[in-house]
């Protein structure tokens, strides 16, 4: 018999709401997205985002509803993202996963935001199966982890400090590029020249798989600081290619060395700095030579979505994960 999940996410700055059927077949998947609101600001208003939300909350999750063709009875469940994120944005769609659960009598799936991202790969790639080890990056997020099975995951690696598309957006602010930065970093990255300029790729300990991308933010900024201070005429396409493959050099090296030490033949990508067609072509590049193949979803599903969330939801549903209707909203749940 047929299940069918509808997932919400408000997690950040996308109120998103989507129908998914036996966790791969999307139905429908509507995202209301506020990046022109938070531009002016250069990056997420927490207070907009959660005001927002309330606005389109309840839009959203009809607009899904109707793409899908099915009727609210016909649902087997609701998942819902709990955290990691804004607190404020996250109570939003916590709050209306819940009016809806207690409503219908369904029940109730609590979804972690990084596991979303994840499942995104099951969408996109219909016949892929753990095990397999996903490098997971994006704006709040930089992670290596190892999916066991549907529901167990193991953190192999993370950032200590900046994750990897915050540091995309650091620097496209200093390079006066705009918001969000990974978008448009990578396009005018493909007009630089990556060696022009050595910037740090910095490995924690011998036997760490851990990243830090302080380092080389404050690298390109010193850079640019340095050239203005002394008039020298700045290449931003040779600073942007530059810095871009610091970051993807650092995200493919370790990467891969997880993947041989847990002997998986499948590396997956996700989160919003899988769109990035350098870090794609170099994964697929530095793992082809060890046999290991690589896989991603496409640009709509690398960013926040709540088809992710729907197919995560379908499979904690199914191993019995649900929660009860005094679930909160965790803004740094950890994914362990």
């Amino acid at each position: 018999m047929d299940t069918y999940i509808l997932g919400i996410e408000s997690s950040c700055d996308e109120t998103a709401a989507s129908v998914v059927k036996n966790g791969r077949e999307v139905l429908s998947n509507v995202i209301n997205t506020q990046i022109d609101l938070h531009k002016i600001y250069g990056g997420v208003v927490p207070e907009i985002a959660s005001r927002k939300h309330i606005e389109n909350i309840d839009t959203v999750i009809d607009e899904a509803m109707e793409q899908a063709g099915i009727g609210f009875n016909d649902l087997d469940a609701i998942a819902v993202t709990y955290g990691p994120g804004l607190v404020g944005a996250l109570l939003v769609g916590v709050s209306s996963a819940k009016a809806l659960s207690y409503a219908l009598s369904k029940p109730l799936v609590p979804v972690h935001h990084i596991k979303g991202h994840i499942s995104a790969n099951f969408i996109a790639h219909p016949d892929l199966e753990p095990p397999f080890v996903c490098l997971v990056a994006s704006g709040g997020h930089s992670h290596i982890v190892h999916v066991s099975d549907y529901t167990k995951y193991q953190v192999l690696g993370r950032t200590r400090d900046d994750a990897a598309g915050e540091a995309f957006d650091k620097i496209a602010r200093v390079l006066g590029l705009g918001y969000p930065g990974g978008p448009l970093i990578d396009k005018l990255a493909k007009e630089g020249n990556p060696e022009a300029i050595k910037f740090p790729r910095v490995k924690m300990d011998k036997d760490s798989l851990d990243f830090s991308f302080s380092g080389v933010k404050t690298a390109v900024i010193n850079y640019l600081h340095k050239a203005e201070q002394k008039g020298e005429e700045i290449n931003k396409a040779d600073v942007a290619a530059s810095f871009q493959a610091a970051v993807t050099d650092a995200l493919c090296e370790h990467t891969l060395e997880a993947t041989l030490n847990m002997g998986s033949k499948v590396v997956a990508l996700a989160g919003g700095v899988a769109s990035n067609t350098d870090l794609r072509q170099k994964m697929a590049d530095v793992c082809g030579k060890h046999g290991i193949s690589v896989v991603y979803p496409p640009p709509v599903l690398c960013t926040d979505n709540a088809a992710m969330i729907a197919s995560c939801g379908y499979y904690l549903f199914k191993s019995g994960i649900t929660a009860d209707l005094d679930l909160n909203a965790t803004p740094s749940l950890p994914l362990e």
